[in-house]
């Protein structure tokens, strides 16, 4: 009895795909978290800073190549929620990165997407500030520590926390991948040195705010401050020319006043000598 035997004919392998990832970009990721600003001064600080520094920032990028953040999220790190690899600093600066996506404002600030690291980052404490020097790292389900986020994840290189509840206000530098509590200068000044600026507080109307200075001690002045100076100024100036205006005019009046004086006398004495001469008197024996 013969047996039959199937011959199998070897095909070929087919290729392995290689599987394309697509993170998510700002307009994937949420925009926020959904907790509340902490303090009603939160959103009228995070404009001072934004309108008094706008000037500086335009000279050093004079291509506009640089955004602000305020109380946005940065991303930092892939979890489910997407929110729980987010950071969102009260206040940040990111150098040599476009305004727009797109032409649209971000929803948020993507780690992935722009490889840029903010240079600045500015927490404004609510509570006792432990959330803001929080080193806790992280873990696969858990957030991690903001100031962990700044130092270890992210690499900003200044991170400052203002405490205006209790006027104290500190600053760390980044070095040697540490943060590094910095010193305040001879005006109680923090000095962001790449900015050509200082930090500082100022106290108006028995409020704390933290505040631009220049490298000189001017202050830096809002948008409305310089306002405000500009129309002292032209006013200082309007009447500083009136001033001047009135003196010449004065001066003009006395000037006037002395030759009409002065040609009054000659006349006067014009006439005493023609009615000495009509005398027979010459005027000078007199």
């Amino acid at each position: 009895m013969e047996s039959t035997q199937t011959l199998l004919k070897p095909t070929a392998p087919q290729p392995v795909q290689e599987a394309k990832i697509s993170l998510p970009d700002h307009k994937q990721l949420p925009d926020s978290d959904g907790t509340f600003v902490k303090n009603f001064q939160e959103h009228p600080q995070s404009i001072v800073l934004t309108s008094s520094i706008a000037p500086v920032l335009e000279k050093l990028h004079s291509d506009g190549r640089y955004c602000i953040g305020q109380d946005s999220g940065i991303y930092w790190r892939m979890m489910e929620p997407p929110e729980k690899g987010a950071e969102a600093p009260d206040w940040f600066y990111v150098p040599n990165v476009s305004p727009l996506l797109d032409g649209e404002y971000r929803r948020s600030y993507v780690l992935w997407k722009e490889f840029v690291a903010p240079l600045i980052a500015i927490e404004f404490v609510s509570g006792n500030g432990s959330e803001e020097r929080d080193t806790t790292p992280p873990s696969e389900t858990e957030k991690a520590g903001k100031f962990w986020v700044y130092e270890q994840a992210i690499r900003i290189p200044f991170y400052v926390i203002f405490d205006g509840f209790r006027d104290n206000l500190e600053a760390y530098h980044l070095l040697d991948s540490r943060y590094v509590k910095m010193l305040p200068n001879d005006r109680g000044h923090y000095e962001i040195a790449p900015m050509g600026v200082e930090l500082g507080l100022i106290l108006e109307n028995g409020v704390s705010w933290l505040r631009w200075w220049d490298e000189s001690g001017n202050l830096l002045l809002t948008g409305d401050e310089r306002a405000i100076a500009e129309k002292q100024a032209r006013l200082d100036a309007e009447a500083i020319a009136n001033q001047q205006t009135a003196i010449a005019d004065q001066e003009r009046l006395i000037a006037t006043q002395e030759r009409l004086a002065k040609q009054e006398a000659e006349q006067k004495a014009e006439r005493l000598a023609e009615k000495l001469r009509s005398l027979g008197i010459n005027p000078d024996d007199v």
